[in-house]
């Protein structure tokens, strides 16, 4: 088991894969909350079912995956079924979660977690690594990757906690506006010196 639980967050299009990827270079196991938040929703899950029978049949593709696309959509114009979903598959995603960080084996690991705060999932880690971006760069990138319109990716944001409330409760913070991989790389590299010195004084 990890000594340190580090909980990697950021609004959607800060970065976080990429970061995410240079710890793994470095031997860190990693605990992604949005791997989770799919595996509970698999084909034929009972999560799966009950979304079936809540939102109906429409939700569920031909090969019997969720429509992520349809139910985005839905919530986002429907806080009465974000509610609902949230209730269903929160404590299923936090389940999971703690199983995965007890069976980590590096002497770190980080949890990823677009919602940390959000979630509340504060309790279940030790230090908080957020990647900073202004909100500019935030729509420009998602709407660019996930090809959402601007009226989704302001949705998006503003069910995601507010910039300054994520810096507010950082321990670490990498502003990766402007910067490249080569430094946002050398900045992981220091962070992981930096956290196994503090696994030793556990």
């Amino acid at each position: 088991m990890s000594k340190l639980v580090i909980g990697l967050t950021g609004g959607i299009g800060s970065g976080k894969t990429t970061l995410t990827n240079f710890f793994q270079e470095l031997g860190v196991e990693i605990i992604d909350a949005d791997i989770i938040a799919r595996e509970v929703v698999a084909v034929n899950s009972p999560a799966l079912k009950a979304i079936a029978l809540h939102f109906g049949d429409d939700f569920i593709q031909n090969d019997g995956e969720l429509n992520r696309v349809l139910l985005r959509r839905r919530i986002f114009s429907n806080n009465a079924d974000k509610t609902w979903l949230n209730k269903l598959l929160h404590p299923l995603i936090r389940i999971s979660i703690i199983e995965q960080t007890k069976q980590a084996n590096s002497p770190y690991c980080i949890l990823v977690a677009p919602l940390l705060i959000e979630n509340n999932l504060l309790a279940l880690i030790d230090r908080i690594l957020v990647i900073d971006v202004k909100e500019e760069t935030q729509l420009a990138r998602t709407m660019q990757r996930d090809n959402n319109s601007l009226k989704e990716v302001n949705a998006i944001l503003a069910s995601q906690t507010s910039r300054s409330k994520r810096l507010e409760v950082a321990d670490d913070v990498i502003n990766n506006d402007g910067a490249n991989l080569v430094e946002i790389k050398k900045i992981v590299i220091s962070l992981d010196k930096k956290y196994l010195a503090l696994t030793k004084m556990v």
